[in-house]
């Protein structure tokens, strides 16, 4: 699957750990971002999820943290995960 780089991310590395961190949230137990139709692998709808446009994220002191789009609610609170800096 060829993945498009999301407006934002610098490289195809950052998008890799990205979507490596986000399957990892999923992984543990964070609820998807997207509804399908038949089930994907955590990788697949992570990498789905960022195509979509449904996972922010931003620099951070540790090189990134990914969150949910809008308000950020408790639960969303626990599921935020610092990147590893990629630099």
């Amino acid at each position: 699957m060829i993945q498009p780089i999301p407006e934002g991310v610098d490289s195809k590395f950052r998008l890799v750990l990205l979507i490596a961190r986000r399957a990892e949230q999923l992984m543990r137990g964070a609820r998807p971002k997207l509804e399908t139709d038949r089930p994907l692998k955590p990788t697949r709808l992570a990498a789905a999820e960022f195509e979509e446009d449904q996972v922010r994220w931003g620099y951070g002191t540790e090189g990134g943290i990914l969150e949910a789009p809008g308000e950020e609610s408790e639960e969303q609170q626990e599921e935020l995960v610092e990147v590893e800096s990629a630099r």
